[in-house]
């Protein structure tokens, strides 16, 4: 439930409804160290208000709890019912611009903004392409939400008539919800736990692209996961962009140096160019569709 321009983004609709009892629950227990709070500062409280419909508790240390399991439950809450269970995760740097429209925007890494795009257009065209009519859309290209990699990833789904999700969190620069979104599905994160619940929850495939900080966070966060087993299921992991790969992170030596095993690098492919991805990509994902886990 994270504020942005002041206002609470979790539907209010949601937080009376059946589904968000577990959220109301939490904040009516804290309700009354709210008014204590309130009362101690001088002010009036309404005690008849509903809790989770209060903003000035909602946006107070004291409701953190239901903070948190709203932001949890209501993302669920609308890809269950939009009937999301399939994603393909691409994360990628905030910082690589489309080259298109301006040449000065034109650096070494700039390839792979139209490279994302073409990938992510081709693996929703495919799972178009494997739809029912129970599941039109049996795989989902999910993103970060912001610019750059994920607006390309949101793009290139968006272009090839698919939905596409964008789990968009607050940070002090860079990070804004980018037009490819698909509306249901543009959703806004305060805390980076519970965005990367939705990140890893349904995802049956993670495409990471160059990135910074917050790429590396989230791709050994995975690979830790699937190393330890927390996710049991499939979950195909590829780096795209070899050189920049190659050159950030060299696993050879982490193997070297016994800090992993080499089974490890079992748990990622390395691709350069769009055709092999997509065709990795769609090899992991078609057990998904005959029944598997």
């Amino acid at each position: 439930m994270k504020q942005a321009h002041h206002k609470l983004t979790v539907d209010r609709t949601f937080l009376l409804s059946a589904e968000a009892e577990p959220v109301r629950q939490v904040a009516e227990s804290l309700y009354p160290a709210y008014l204590k709070s309130l009362l101690e500062k001088g002010e009036e409280p309404d005690p008849k208000g509903v809790a989770v419909l209060d903003e000035g508790f909602m946006k107070s240390s004291h409701s953190r709890w239901a903070r948190i399991l709203g932001e949890t439950l209501y993302a669920e809450h609308v890809m269950r019912q939009r009937g999301v269970e399939h994603t393909v995760v691409f994360f990628g740097s905030a910082r690589i611009a489309d080259a298109e429209p301006r040449a000065e925007n034109h650096t070494p890494l700039s390839r792979y903004y139209g490279e994302c795009r073409e990938l992510a257009h081709k693996v929703t065209t495919w799972s178009l392409e494997q739809g029912t009519p129970e599941q039109p859309q049996p795989f989902v290209i999910t993103t970060g939400g912001g610019p750059a990699i994920m607006e390309a990833g949101n793009r290139g789904a968006t272009e090839a008539g698919g939905e596409t999700i964008g789990l968009n969190i607050t940070l002090p620069m860079e990070q804004f919800p980018n037009p490819y979104i698909s509306d249901p599905f543009n959703f806004d994160f305060h805390y980076f736990f519970t965005r990367k619940f939705h990140f890893t929850y349904r995802a049956k495939c993670l495409v990471a692209f160059p990135g910074g900080f917050g790429t590396f966070d989230e791709l050994f966060e995975i690979l830790t996961l699937v190393q330890t087993r927390k996710i049991e299921r499939t979950c195909k992991i590829v780096l795209y962009g070899r050189e920049f790969w190659g050159k950030c992170v060299n696993f050879d030596y982490l193997v070297e140096t016994g800090l992993i095993s080499p089974k490890d690098l079992d748990l990622f492919e390395v691709h350069d160019e769009v055709e092999p991805a997509f065709e990795t990509i769609t090899k992991a994902l078609q057990p998904h569709l005959d029944g598997g886990t």
